[in-house]
């Protein structure tokens, strides 16, 4: 006698496992109605698929920032292609898994992984091989950092563009706005330190090298060369600082003067943008939906 799949058992695999009704049915059926080995069918099934997809590159997705009074995180969770970063699964599990993080004061992905939701008891890791299953996609979460804010008298400001590019600026003084301002200028700037002192020697005996090669080739007067090459090594110095670059509201001070001025100072800085140091590979686009297709 066939086992009868009702739709409150389905509803309870599908808010286990977060798959599709289909999938849900499907495992309930083959299961004979046993939650449990349904569910850890499609746990396997997942692991199987995300396995199988793990070296496949995800240089697309999201950037999210999430912060309360004690604790900020920033995180980057990729896929392969921009459609899925736009698909509502998607975008909902990198939502709920920001939170998640931020709840529970989590400082690095792999601990993140083996976070459990609270309200299914399903682990981060598990939620992510579920969706991979169900969107065809490598999903990765890539890296995450948190800030706690430790230091009397600071504040965070936080700002995302797009979901592709986000900064956390943390600053000891008072003013909110200002912190929210150079978060988005530390992502139009995209600034690598916080000072030129904080720039490594190395850094800078190759930009003075590949200056110099440049200024003897004016054929001017050593001393006229060694000008050049320390001007152009102090123009170098501020335009990858942030308190040597200008205020991108307002060009005519820079970031340190702004600072200043308002008696404020920066703690530090973070700024992630989605798929940056992957290398992306070149393919054709009919190629790229028929291996999607046979996946």
């Amino acid at each position: 006698m066939a086992t009868t799949i009702t739709a409150a058992l389905v509803q309870e695999l599908r808010a286990r496992t977060g798959a599709g009704m289909m999938d849900c049915k499907k495992a309930l059926v083959t299961a004979g109605g046993d939650l449990d080995a349904a569910a850890e069918a499609m746990r396997k099934s997942g692991q199987i698929q995300a396995e199988k997809k793990s070296g496949r590159i995800a240089a697309e997705g999201l950037i999210l920032i999430k912060s309360n009074a004690e604790f900020s995180v920033i995180l980057e969770i990729n896929c392969e292609t921009d459609f899925v970063s736009r698909d509502d699964n998607f975008k909902q599990f990198a939502e709920t898994v920001t939170q998640l993080a931020l709840d529970n004061k989590v400082e690095t992905g792999e601990v993140l992984l083996a976070t459990a939701f609270p309200a299914t008891g399903q682990s981060v890791e598990d939620a992510r091989q579920n969706l991979i299953a169900k969107l065809g996609e490598n999903i990765q979460i890539r890296r995450l950092t948190s800030l706690v804010h430790a230091k009397p008298n600071t504040v965070v400001g936080a700002y995302v563009h797009t979901g592709r590019i986000g900064a956390i600026v943390e600053l000891q003084g008072s003013d909110e706005q200002l912190a929210k301002d150079l978060a988005l200028h530390v992502i139009a700037n995209n600034p690598l330190v916080i000072s030129a002192a904080d720039v490594s020697s190395d850094v800078v005996a190759k930009e003075r090298e590949i200056f110099s090669a440049q200024a003897q080739a004016s054929g001017k007067p050593q001393a006229v060369i060694d000008k050049m090459i320390e001007g152009r090594i102090a123009k170098f110095l501020n335009e990858v600082s942030l308190l040597g670059q200008a205020f991108i509201k307002d060009e005519t001070m820079t970031v340190k003067e702004l600072l200043d001025k308002s008696q404020s100072k920066i703690i530090r800085f973070i700024r992630f943008a989605v798929g940056e140091g992957i290398e992306k590979p070149t393919e054709d686009f009919a190629e790229a939906v028929m291996a999607q297709i046979k996946a």
